[in-house]
């Protein structure tokens, strides 16, 4: 078995697929720079992400795949999971020495790992936009930060963009320490360093940063849930299914 080690982008994962057919490697464990060991006994081959390589092995799966699962591939992807990098190499394999058809071959192991990973960044995806709460700034930018399983900010960028129109905002990333700021016009992604008071606490900003009604806002909300929650009618477990407690940090109205 050789060991393909590669910097961890989705370039490097396409091209360690165009490098083994060119290689003819008949078995490859491929690992990201991040997660390797070196191992004086094992043959390791270091993949250099080469665009032009990666956009053939694209196109070829396009050719072959339906949009639908172009996008699995790519959500798949953005859960940053070791094992899940294997699992599109190995998927990309399949596919290629395979006629038309095979990715709704769900016994096949890689199929399936990859269908179930698309749907665990997906469910990422769809409670980060639902579940993210905007502080005003006292320059008039709306800001959130997240630190969310996956990568999902690539994917919930078009959404907030259509929602939020007529506002400045950013959504920030703490684990991954990148956001997207909305400017009026486009998204650009943006970088930027923290001081430890910012970053301490995943559901408010600090004082001297925020809107000086911001916390006014705070207040009424919070009132408004207290005023219409129904003790009585309470069902906790119901409740955490479809608002997971790890989401909590996030919702101003649990900060009670």
């Amino acid at each position: 078995m050789e060991i393909y080690v590669f910097d961890g982008t989705l370039e490097g994962i396409l091209t360690s697929v165009f490098d083994s057919y060119e290689r003819k490697s008949t078995l490859v464990k491929l690992v990201s720079t991040e997660h390797h060991l070196p191992d004086v006994f094992q043959e390791t081959y270091t993949v250099i992400s080469d665009d032009t390589k990666a956009k053939r092995v694209w196109k070829g799966l396009q050719k072959k795949l339906e949009p639908d699962w172009m996008k699995r591939f790519y959500k798949s992807f953005l859960s940053e999971q070791p094992q899940t990098f294997q699992d599109l190499f190995d998927f990309a394999h399949y596919i290629f020495d395979n006629p038309p058809g095979v990715e709704d071959n769900f016994g096949n192991p890689v199929v399936l790992a990859v269908s179930q990973m698309d749907r665990k960044v997906h469910r990422e995806k769809h409670r980060m936009e639902a579940f993210i709460r905007f502080q005003q700034t006292g320059d008039g930018i709306f800001y959130a930060h997240i630190d969310p399983d996956f990568n999902v900010l690539p994917l919930i960028s078009d959404h907030f963009r259509k929602r939020y129109a007529d506002q400045k905002w950013i959504i920030f990333d703490l684990k991954r320490k990148y956001g997207l700021f909305f400017d009026l016009d486009k998204v650009e992604e943006i970088t930027f360093d923290f001081t430890s008071e910012m970053s301490s606490s995943l559901n408010t900003l600090p004082a001297q940063i925020l809107d000086p009604k911001e916390e006014l806002y705070s207040l009424l909300w919070k009132d408004y849930f207290r005023s219409t929650n129904i003790p009585s009618r309470k069902n906790m477990k119901l409740h955490i299914r479809h608002v997971p407690k790890r989401y909590w940090k996030y919702l101003s109205e649990k900060q009670i």
